[in-house]
């Protein structure tokens, strides 16, 4: 009997709630098919119009505890091989998922409802809206196993809590609680354990409410802005613009606004 998916997928109108499936693992990403799962996953969400919100959690009692350490011991899996094919698992493999979920323009809201340690840590900075358990914790904990960061962590954390702070997590490895997360910007909220995923799925919902094709050129302009100067960004932001003003929505968006009724958008 083939193994069951790594992720499982519900949806709740324009919401996808997706969870990662290896309680026994702490949602370890330990096998390349998990990596293709993520980036199919994400492809079939920006194919899918009708998607507005994702958000993105694990089974169990962790969020993701990144690389199996056993699997490393006994270099097998994705860990297995010579330093040039390695090289090329973690490029054809693990860094499948910061590229599908940098490149994925549905918004992405992480329900934290454990450890987040490792790539587990970096794949919440991949989403765009981090909420966190009170019983979160998060590590960057590479330097810890003699690695580093492989999943472009180096990339993700200074770029969301600063590079004072995002040197402190990477080269000490140590574990920080939900309040200090708050405190970092990490996350954007810290809720009691059985609310985490209730929250962010609020979230997704209010993010949901709006029109698709506003938010996922929102989410595009912040993700380009990162890495653009000012003039090339207010280009990017015209041209987006001039694409928006011209959909079915934007204009039942203001006839709504203007009529003091519920908009009903058709995602064209």
């Amino acid at each position: 009997m083939s193994e069951a998916p790594f992720m499982i997928v519900e949806r709740k109108g324009p919401v996808v709630i997706a969870t990662l499936n290896r309680p026994d693992t702490r949602n370890a990403i330990t096998e390349i098919a998990y990596s293709e799962e993520i980036a199919e996953f994400c492809a079939s969400m920006t194919r899918d119009l009708t998607v507005r919100a994702i958000v993105l959690t694990g089974a169990g009692s962790a969020f993701c505890a990144g690389g199996n350490v056993h699997h490393m011991a006994e270099r097998k899996g994705m860990f297995a091989g010579a330093p040039f094919a390695l090289r090329n698992t973690y490029r054809t493999g693990i860094q499948m998922i910061p590229t599908a979920l940098y490149e994925l323009e549905v918004p992405v809201v992480a329900a934290v409802n454990g450890p987040a340690v490792g790539a587990g840590l970096d794949l919440a900075c991949m989403c765009d809206i981090r909420i966190a358990s009170s019983r979160a914790r998060f590590a960057e904990s590479f330097v810890k196993l003699g690695i580093v960061p492989g999943d472009g962590g180096a990339w993700l954390l200074p770029r969301i809590i600063g590079m004072a702070r995002a040197s402190l997590l990477t080269l000490t490895g140590d574990m920080i609680d939900a309040a200090t997360a708050l405190d970092y910007g990490l996350v954007a909220e810290v809720v009691p354990p059985e609310e985490v995923l209730p929250r962010a799925i609020e979230i997704a919902e209010a993010i949901a409410a709006n029109p698709g094709h506003a938010t996922r050129l929102a989410k595009r302009l912040l993700r380009e802005g990162q890495d653009m100067k000012l003039a090339p960004l207010l280009e990017l932001s015209a041209a987006y613009q001039a694409l928006a003003h011209h959909t079915f929505d934007h204009g039942e968006a203001v006839a709504a606004f203007l009529e003091s009724r519920d908009p009903v958008y058709r995602d064209e």
